[in-house]
């Protein structure tokens, strides 16, 4: 795409469709902040180091300041904006509240979405597993230990 020609591009997001018009070197992030206005995930590295970018691509959580928007052209894309139905809370949303697993909330929305699909996955995680998952979130403020209890919290009570 010579000249920055752009072309059309049927994304799905959030469970709804968005026909967007974008360069070929648009990324995700780029598309979901600007075009969709989706502010929940953050660019704060762009290098795919820090996670606070992160949403699921069909299930799978993806650094979206290092993924092209076009590569994600009919599959489904989830971010933070998404998970909250009917006014209610999702309960990863919840625990994070309740266990004080956040301060200044820049990480929150990927650390939340990787939470997510590990959570997807497996509905047992154990410490490991769930450090496993978010160890490509980098937070500045909490430390780790109510992050994690949050996620293990979420998986007891999704449980029930």
């Amino acid at each position: 795409m010579k000249g920055g020609m752009k072309r059309r591009v049927l994304l799905r997001v959030n469970g709804e469709d968005h026909e967007v018009l974008i360069k070929s070197n648009r990324t995700l992030i780029e598309v979901l902040r600007q075009d969709l206005h989706l502010m929940g995930a953050k660019e704060a590295c762009g290098m795919g180091a820090c996670g606070a970018c992160t949403v699921l691509v069909n299930g799978k959580p993806v650094h979206s300041c290092m993924t092209l928007a076009e590569e994600v052209e009919g599959k489904e894309v989830e971010t933070i904006e998404g998970l909250a139905q009917g006014g209610e809370l999702h309960p990863l949303q919840k625990a994070f509240m309740d266990y004080h697993a956040f301060q200044c909330g820049f990480c929150t929305p990927g650390m939340i979405m990787a939470a997510k699909a590990l959570l997807n996955r497996n509905l047992h995680p154990t410490e490991e597993e769930v450090k496993s998952a978010i160890s490509g979130n980098l937070c500045r403020c909490t430390g780790y230990g109510n992050i994690v209890e949050a996620i293990l919290s979420t998986a007891r009570e999704i449980e029930k």
